[in-house]
């Protein structure tokens, strides 16, 4: 065959080779509704916190107030990135649409990580990427995050910032 007829067909095979189905992402995302649960704040999610806030005030910005239904989403993407072992923005619409109509959202955003060890270390490489550093420094009124190790001791992050 020339290669003008095999592009289609290699196309095909790519898009179906890298394609995912949605049911079992969708399943998650549905049982935000059913089942938040929040979990005891770690002393390393107060620090991150509280880095954010104090890079925020060194800016001229105003300090976010943490929240318990963002932490309590954030914690289900965490879990969720855990249990897949895979950092991701999967979903991430059903999430926002979640806390527009449950915390009186008007935008969300989110930051997600993994590996890093300390919160020093994470708030640090957030801060080097433009679209992270956006999202802290963004106009926003509320945050709160989730972290949680994996099985080998990695952590994982998912930061949520909404604006009300």
């Amino acid at each position: 065959m020339k290669l003008i007829t095999k592009l289609p067909l290699l196309a095909l095979f790519a898009f179906l080779s890298f394609s995912c189905t949605t049911d079992s992402l969708d399943d998650k995302a549905d049982a935000i509704e059913l089942s938040l649960t929040t979990p005891e704040t770690k002393t390393i999610e107060v620090e991150i916190l509280e880095l954010i806030n104090n890079h925020r005030l060194s800016m001229g910005l105003t300090a976010l107030s943490d929240m318990t239904v963002v932490k309590s989403v954030a914690f289900t993407h965490t879990d969720y990135m855990v249990d897949n072992n895979e950092v991701s923005h999967a979903n991430f619409y059903k999430r926002s649409d979640y806390l527009k109509a449950k915390a009186g959202a008007i935008r969300v955003s989110e930051n997600v990580a993994y590996g890093y060890s300390s919160a020093e270390s994470v708030v640090r490489a957030w801060l080097k990427s433009d679209g992270h550093r956006a999202n802290i420094e963004g106009d926003y009124t509320n945050f709160d995050l989730a972290a949680e190790q994996n099985a080998e001791g990695k952590w994982y992050y998912t930061n949520i910032f909404i604006k009300k």
